[in-house]
């Protein structure tokens, strides 16, 4: 069973990572603190859910995944020049 402990100790974690490339959430039906709590939660409870050998492949690859999808939605918003001057 995950507990309001975990997921809260997930979202501060992850919330530091966000001062970087902050999100514009005005512009959300969302809140932060909603979003952070719905993925915190669901992503406790998949890795809760595997074997703890699998737990590292998996969140290695879905952490490529996502750091691939970001990339991507950041070549579309902002321009595959402005991007690629960057890298």
């Amino acid at each position: 069973m995950i507990t309001q402990e975990q997921v809260d100790w997930l979202v501060d974690l992850a919330r530091e990572c966000d001062t970087a490339d902050p999100i514009d959430w005005g512009q959300l039906k969302v809140t932060e603190e909603q979003a952070y709590q719905m993925m915190a939660s669901n992503l406790l409870e998949q890795m809760a859910a595997m074997d703890e050998d699998q737990r590292l492949h998996i969140s290695l690859a879905t952490t490529t995944k996502l750091l691939v999808e970001n990339f991507v939605l950041n070549l579309k918003l902002k321009g595959a020049e402005d991007v690629l001057k960057n890298i």
